[in-house]
């Protein structure tokens, strides 16, 4: 080469040489014995300095050329692979995506190549300095080939050391080489990433069969790690990740979307208390467990495959990236902000099925996230569980408390059961049914041994009783209330009644004990005893025969006070019925018994009054006047009594009351709001 702009007769020189495999293959070798060559020349240097200093002064140029000639020899060499590198970036402008593998080994050729030429240019440039310092020492003027050609091959290996720098800058050949790989990963990503296919929408998630989606297939995650094998070694496995994390968190947020998550958003201002959002919590429950089981159980496996070969650390972190960006924060927020509701009773019921949810899924949680990388994740769902065990148990604790608050309302004007009655022992049935006991006892148990305290299952069953005893004690205090002493009989022989028909045969009647169930039976009798001894009992007195016949063994008959009889006996019937028709007796069977009881006290009575004494009312102008009910119309006005107000009472079953129970029951036993 006569100077350094001769390099471009070697760009031509390249474009005869071929881009096959084979040829590469070849490359390869050839550059590897000339590594080696180069490596024996240099452990040939010493000896070659110290000749070149010992004929510096006795030998002539020719002879000193002949011990420089062999260094020019490697830096040939070293020119000889630079068209190795031009005929590799060749084959790097087709797509990786045509065939992965063969691109990949071109890489790996050319970034051997460039680290030939970086590593041997500098060894060369160092033999040929030292040869110019000689020759220029020793001012050769008669013969200076040397010089010159050494002078040349200097600049031109300067330029090809920085080869390597320069491609793997922006627009170099590795550069470029590694954003293609790049984007085929994306590719292959997107081109394998697709939600999950739901089940029917008329299928609740819970119990929805999700189709099952394996992870990718072999051939498409071995291509992934090739691809990341490549960018590790490259220093761009980050620019990896980001892009993984970046599809596969689109696509786990395209599953949940299906699930319409909207509700996960809603503030503590937007809902009045936790049963305006009861229906949310049930989503919530069963869309976590949706999520962790399928969406992110998919993603775990499928980062573990594709970044196995750069270890757990790595694929750990990659998963909670994904496991962020796809949404479980906002499962979690949903979570903490009923927590911050106001405390009523039902929150403490949904608060459990929180914690259910949540004890349900804690397996799966600490597989899934018990690494160091999940450490947020971790953070925030103890957050979570803590406000829930805490929010229960103090909700628990209350509620005797509470109830007790409630014993200066007003009892019903009609004398029914109240709606707090029938609400509390059905949400203490529910509190101890098999769906909620054992839930409730893990979570005061865990609340006690945060407190160094011991927890005991009779602890549950004794709030539960004193809760009952509070009450019983409120209905005691109620009765005493009613201005009408007869009503409160009647407020009295519906609540016992209540207590005994609806608590035998359940836990919490199992809990109170027979002997309990069986006093309220008897104080329902008594009670209703005294009801009908103080209200309608009165009246067949009214009906009395004494002093109508005015001769002893006649047939004469007072007829004044006949008809004075009857018409106290019906003014006092009308009085009786327009009052307690207003009254109530919501339980069906009470309410037949009563009106039976009523019947039988009264009607025969007045029948017996009107066969006796009816011929001779008869013979009146007006008889209707003293006649104005017949017996069967006596007895059909009294069955119609004590009807419950249509939309005012029916059966608060524990279905019913975990339904759509009415706000009013809801807010006769709450609580302050919690504080935010």
């Amino acid at each position: 080469m006569a100077q350094l702009g001769n390099i471009e007769n070697l760009i031509a020189a390249r474009e005869l040489l071929t881009s096959s495999l084979e040829k590469s293959k070849h490359l390869a070798s050839a550059i590897d014995k000339t590594g080696r060559k180069l490596e024996e020349i240099n452990q040939r240097l010493p000896s070659l300095e110290a000749a070149i200093k010992t004929l510096a002064s006795k030998c002539s140029l020719s002879e000193i050329g002949r011990h420089i000639d062999p260094t020019v020899g490697p830096a040939a060499a070293v020119l000889n692979v630079f068209d190795a590198v031009h005929m590799l970036e060749e084959s790097l402008s087709a797509d990786p995506c045509s065939n992965l593998f063969r691109y990949l080994s071109i890489v790996k050729q050319l970034e051997e190549a460039l680290k030939f030429l970086t590593d041997n240019c500098g060894l060369v440039i160092r033999w040929l300095e030292d040869a110019v310092r000689f020759l220029e020492g020793n001012a050769v003027v008669d013969d200076d080939r040397y010089l010159l050609n050494l002078n040349k091959c200097l600049r031109i290996l300067e330029e090809l050391r920085v080869t390597e720098e320069h491609s793997l800058l922006s627009g170099g050949c590795l550069c470029a080489a590694y954003g293609k790989l790049e984007s085929e990963f994306r590719r292959i990503l997107m081109e394998n990433s697709f939600p999950l296919p739901m089940a029917s929408s008329s299928v609740s998630v819970g119990e929805q069969a999700c189709i099952a989606s394996l992870p990718f297939p072999v051939p498409v995650i071995q291509k992934l790690q090739a691809i990341i094998e490549k960018l590790t070694t490259s220093n761009r496995l980050e620019k990896c990740i980001s892009m993984y994390v970046e599809v596969r968190s689109l696509n786990a947020r395209a599953t949940l979307q299906a699930l319409d998550l909207d509700y996960r958003e809603i503030s503590l201002s937007e809902f009045d208390s936790v049963q305006s959002v009861e229906g949310y919590i049930d989503q919530w429950c069963k869309h976590l467990e949706f999520a962790v089981k399928h969406v992110f159980e998919l993603e775990y496996k499928l980062c573990e495959n594709v970044f196995e070969k750069v270890g757990s650390d790595v694929w750990m972190g990659c998963f909670a990236k994904v496991t962020v960006q796809s949404g479980l924060h906002d499962f979690i927020k949903f979570g903490n902000t009923i927590t911050k509701g106001k405390k009523d009773a039902i929150k403490l019921l949904k608060l459990l099925d929180i914690f259910a949810a949540l004890n349900k899924l804690r397996l799966d949680f600490n597989r899934l996230f018990g690494g160091k990388a999940c450490v947020e994740i971790q953070t925030r769902t103890r957050d979570l569980i803590k406000k829930v065990v805490n929010g229960a148990s103090e909700i628990f604790w209350e509620l005797s408390v509470q109830v007790e608050l409630q014993r200066q309302s007003a009892p019903p004007s009609d004398g029914s059961v109240p709606r707090l009655l029938s609400f509390v022992t059905d949400y203490c049935n529910l509190l101890l049914h098999d769906n909620y006991r054992p839930i409730l006892a893990q979570v005061l148990e865990i609340h006690r041994s945060w407190d160094h305290a011991k927890f005991e299952e009779e602890l549950l069953s004794h709030e539960v009783h004193d809760i009952i005893k509070a009450i019983e004690l409120n209905l005691e205090t109620w009765a005493k209330t009613y201005e009408d002493t007869t009503l409160s009989y009647l407020f009295l022989m519906n609540n016992h009644w209540y207590l005994y028909k609806n608590l035998k045969g359940t836990k919490l009647g199992d809990l109170m004990g027979d002997s309990w169930l069986q006093g309220h039976e008897q104080y329902m009798e008594y009670y209703a005893t005294l009801y009908l001894r103080e209200s309608w009992g009165k009246l067949p007195a009214m009906l009395s025969e004494e002093g109508l016949i005015l001769f002893p063994g006649g047939r004469a008959i007072d007829h004044d006070l006949v008809k004075k009889r009857l018409e106290v006996f019906m003014d006092a019937f009308d009085g009786m019925y327009k009052k307690q028709c207003s009254w109530a007796v919501s339980d069906k069977s009470l309410r037949g018994k009563a009106c039976q009881l009523v019947v039988q006290i009264i009607v025969p009575a007045y029948q017996k009054f009107l066969q006796t004494y009816m011929p001779w009312v008869q013979q009146e102008a007006s008889p209707s006047r003293n006649t104005k009910y017949s017996a069967e119309r006596l007895k059909n006005m009294v069955c119609s009594l004590f009807q419950p107000k249509l939309g005012m009472y029916g059966s608060n079953t524990c279905t019913n009351m975990m339904g759509n129970i009415n706000n009013a029951a809801i807010n006769q036993l709450s609580s302050t709001p919690a504080a935010a």
